[in-house]
């Protein structure tokens, strides 16, 4: 692995070195932003002060851990301080695993704090002071580019005996070095003294034992030192009774088994721990379990319920309007080639499946941490999906006729566009019916992702036949289809309307583009809107011309190229730490941001803990909340109770979100978990909610101790 290494770094001297900055505590890079952070009126004489070293990154592109993995280089600080001031060695917090073609690296996408300390000597002279430091990094993607810049920062320090009164509160340079950020990796923990951490050599590599008290599930173990470990391996788990069993896999090219296996174990629920694994036995983990029929049929007549009840669903509507005008605009010499449109229907909702779940196991298995309709979590598909049901919307509403729609509509095509129709008519019921999780779904999704990818085909199948299932009974049964009205001038008028839901499903999307990424993509995505349009015009104005097919053609094309663009520079667009506190210390409301530590800190002080997890982009999460969680008689019982809120928002990709999911059987949302102290296992609620479920499931709880006190004092 080490030649590896020296190749990448050979081929990142290649790149343009950066010109030096100087003068100013921050610095625009080649695709990133450094910044240094010293809180005001906190460099005291004889004292120490939390300071640190920022990067914020675009899209794709990543700095490196203290073990960089297969290739790479940590960020470096080298500081020239004035005398009394010394600055700590910098921290690293917990890494990702950032695969790199064959090769597999260790370190930050997005933004990444490395905290350090500044100490102040008692003889160090009060005053102003310039604390300037020369900083280098590698960032990279799949070319890797050194940066450097010139980093100073003015401030000042007071004597350690004199008492600061800030009038005004914590600073954001100090609320943002207090951690208080989430979205920013977090430093690991020392492993608490009740745990522990062995490993045991095997022919093959390392048994690593960890045990917790409690059942595991989910890990990954970040090496400290270089080539020990074959880091592009798959890390197996197997969770025990009081812990889990990690088997990993050697470097080709160790001679010795290490004295101690140190490094960062990153658990579920967002916990991170630095080990010092000492040598010692590890138990074998435990066979699994044998395939029962019995439960993969159980599993599977689920997921078949759950897509024939998706057809009811808000997501489905527009699409099952599509499908009503197609079957009713068969005539009568279309009957005998109803049931292939239905089959071919059904072959268009089976291969979508498939293909979402291939991608997403693939996603998965190269690290990724993903769930159910993780596509609407990409700004990129928001935005094209909107584009898409607007232009379709436009000519269905009849500014112009697409000539194949995916409504196979009109009965003078030929077969092979009508059957191509009623296929991706099928996909597009698939792709809009993602972000919805109709009953009986969430256990078997849950289910399914968690098992061998056989099994997992299985399960969806069934799903996607469970989806299927009406429109098909009905191409069956001929007889059914008399009942319809006869084709006629009416049908644009249908046409017309339907486009009404169309249109609605792209306001939607609008509004969770806005409420996920801001205002500016929203602006973004209301001009591609206009474009759209305009080559709707085209195509109406000048119908069946060959130039104005390719103007449209063009704007398409335009349209595409800067949906793409928007969605990664408008979301990602440079701003410095204090914009991102601004922006996430927003103040709160009945319902507090859901965190692992926040909700078992609650349960341990004896109060009931209700999460909401779920996503602006989940059409039954906002109904529910509207209809069942946000109505008055719902929220005194929970104040009554004494139950404390927390709102989990899987808007945005969220890793700890989703192994909190996983740990709670599901992969999408909406879940309701209702934890009880004293108890394991929280209650999960339906996925379609009534105020009367909720509140029938809060008078199950304990009476609050006033409440207690106050019944027995009556």
């Amino acid at each position: 692995m080490r030649c590896f290494r020296l190749i990448f770094v050979f081929v990142a001297t290649l790149g343009a070195a950066l010109p030096a900055m100087a003068n100013s505590a921050s610095a625009d890079a080649a695709h990133l932003h450094v910044q240094l952070i010293v809180p005001e009126a906190q460099l005291l004489t004889g004292q120490s002060s939390n300071a640190g070293l920022y990067f914020k990154l675009e899209p794709g592109w990543h700095v490196y851990w203290l073990n960089a993995g297969d290739s790479g280089e940590p960020p470096h600080i080298q500081w020239t301080l004035p005398a009394g001031i010394t600055a700590g060695a910098l921290q690293f917090p917990a890494p990702k695993r950032l695969p790199l073609g064959p090769l597999m690296d260790f370190g930050y996408e997005n933004e990444v704090l490395f905290p350090f300390t500044l100490d102040v000597a008692k003889s160090a002279k009060p005053g102003p002071v310039t604390l300037p430091a020369k900083v280098d990094w590698l960032v990279c993607r799949e070319v890797c580019i050194p940066g450097k810049a010139e980093l100073e920062v003015d401030t000042k320090v007071w004597n350690g005996l004199a008492t600061l009164v800030n009038t005004k509160g914590p600073t954001l340079a100090e609320r943002f070095l207090d951690r208080r950020d989430p979205s920013l990796p977090p430093l690991p923990n020392p492993l608490p003294s009740s745990d522990a951490a062995v490993f045991q050599p095997t022919p093959t590599g390392f048994r690593l034992g960890i045990t917790t008290g409690r059942r595991e599930t989910q890990a990954v173990f970040f090496p400290e030192d270089q080539d020990i470990l074959n880091n592009p391996a798959p890390q197996t788990v197997s969770p025990t009774a009081t812990g889990l069993v990690l088997d990993l896999k050697k470097d080709p090219n160790l001679t010795a088994n290490p004295a101690q296996l140190k490094g960062v174990l990153e658990l579920s629920d967002g916990r991170n721990y630095e080990i010092a694994a000492t040598p010692g036995t590890v138990a074998a983990p435990p066979a699994p379990a044998q395939f029962s029929f019995s439960a993969l049929a159980r599993i599977s007549l689920f997921a078949f319920l759950g897509g024939l009840l998706l057809n009811l669903m808000p997501c489905v509507f527009p699409v099952l309007f599509l499908k009503g005008l197609a079957l009713v605009n068969s005539g009568a010499e279309e009957r005998h080639k109803l049931r292939a449109h239905g089959f071919v229907y059904a072959a268009g909702i089976l291969v979508s499946f498939w293909a979402l779940v291939a991608l997403l196991l693939g996603l998965r298995a190269a690290g990724a941490r993903l769930g159910w309709g993780f596509q609407f979590q990409s700004p990129v598909f928001l935005v094209l999906m909107a584009g898409f049901l607007f232009f379709l919307g436009l000519s269905l509403a009849g500014e112009f006729d697409i000539g194949l729609t995916l409504t196979s509509a009109g009965g003078s095509l030929a077969a092979k566009q009508g059957y191509a129709g009623s296929f991706f008519t099928g996909v597009l019921a698939v792709v809009v019916a993602t972000p919805c999780t109709a009953p009986f779904m969430g256990a078997a999704i849950g289910y399914a992702l968690a098992q061998p990818a056989a099994v997992t085909f299985a399960i969806f199948t069934a799903l996607a036949l469970g989806l299927a299932a009406p429109y098909v009974a009905l191409t069956l049964q001929p007889a059914w289809t008399r009942m319809l009205p006869k084709p006629g001038a009416w049908m644009d008028v249908l046409k017309q309307a339907i486009s009404v839901p169309i249109f609605a499903t792209v306001i939607w999307l609008a509004w969770v583009v806005a409420q996920a990424y801001g205002a500016a993509l929203l602006a973004a995505l209301l001009a591609l809107f206009l474009l759209l349009a305009i080559a709707g015009w085209f195509l109406g104005r000048w119908p069946a011309k060959r130039w104005s097919t390719v103007v449209a053609a063009v704007v398409l094309v335009a349209v595409v190229g800067a949906g793409v663009i928007a969605s990664r520079t408008l979301v990602t667009a440079k701003f410095s730490p204090d914009r991102v506190l601004i922006m996430r210390l927003a103040p709160g409301s009945y319902w507090e941001t859901w965190s692992a530590d926040a909700v078992e800190h609650a349960l341990a002080a004896g109060q009931p803990v209700f999460v909401d997890f779920t996503a602006s982009w989940c059409l039954s999460c906002q109904v529910n909340e509207r209809v069942a969680l946000d109505q008055p008689e719902v929220m005194q019982a929970f104040a009554g109770h004494g139950v404390a809120l927390f709102r989990a928002d899987w808007t945005r990709e969220d890793p700890t979100i989703t192994e909190a999911l996983a740990a709670l059987g599901r992969s999408g949302v909406p879940v309701y978990a209702l934890y009880t102290p004293g108890q394991t296992d929280p209650q999960l609620l339906p996925q379609v909610l009534t105020p009367g479920i909720v509140v029938d499931a809060l008078s199950k709880l304990p009476k609050p101790a006033t409440q207690s006190a106050a019944n027995s004092s009556n």
